[in-house]
């Protein structure tokens, strides 16, 4: 019954993710055709479920601009992102926030330019002590968007889009800008002034023994950059 329940919960999930653009009455009316529910407890986790995939989807189409309709000049539009943002693109390496963006478009004859201005903080966990803290975020980032015959990605800043695009979303480019603005080493604040002291005193020339120091082997395979991994993910879906 157990594993019967799990199964039933799983699919509720993805139904719930399928028809987040659904108006209300006919997907809970298209649900309740697909699914039978033998107890309460079944019942429950399918409808915070739903609700919580509705929610999500729902919260991303606040970064949607409609430019189809804007005349060749520019707007400005600020963003608030908070933890609702990180959990709705399904991804590990920021689970809570509070980011505030402000949004610079210029739109042209065979363009579209994109300049953020993200600043806030975002929950890591320390690599050190493995306690949570805010680090914060204050970067500055353009992406370009040229008119063509398809959708490409040519560069990290410029990226090929129909013509005939009405609208595009901005919610992607806001989490990349935000992660490739944090550290590679995460440390809490009260490890830092270590690791600069560190630093300092290999650039005078002292020798700092370190008893765990690792061998070096040319089979070791480099450490991927969680940020680059995360990216990667987010870009898979």
């Amino acid at each position: 019954m157990q594993a019967q329940v799990e199964k039933r919960t799983l699919s509720a999930k993805v139904s719930a993710r399928n028809i987040g653009n659904h108006k209300p009455k006919t997907a809970i009316k298209n649900l309740f055709s697909d699914f039978h529910f033998t107890d309460s407890q079944t019942f429950c986790t399918f409808a915070v479920l739903f609700l919580k995939g509705r929610y999500e989807v729902n919260s991303l189409r606040a970064y949607d601009i409609n430019i189809v309709g804007l005349d060749n000049k520019r707007y400005e539009y600020d963003f608030t992102s908070g933890d609702t943002f990180f959990a709705a693109l399904e991804q590990d390496l920021i689970e809570k926030g509070n980011i505030q963006t402000h949004l610079v478009l210029d739109k042209s004859e065979t363009m579209i330019r994109l300049d953020f201005h993200i600043k806030g903080t975002v929950e890591q966990t320390c690599d050190r002590s493995l306690d949570e803290y805010d680090e914060p975020v204050d970067t500055q980032q353009t992406m370009l968007l040229k008119f063509g015959d398809h959708n490409e990605e040519l560069s990290d800043e410029i990226e090929l889009i129909e013509r005939n695009t009405a609208t595009i979303n901005v919610a992607r480019y806001i989490f990349e800008f935000i992660s490739l603005s944090l550290p590679m080493k995460r440390l809490h604040p009260r490890f830092r002034s270590e690791e600069e002291d560190d630093a300092d005193d290999e650039q005078n020339g002292k020798v700092i023994y370190r008893s765990d120091a690792e061998p070096n082997n040319e089979d070791d395979q480099p450490e991927i950059d969680p940020r680059w991994a995360a990216l990667r993910k987010l870009s898979d879906n």
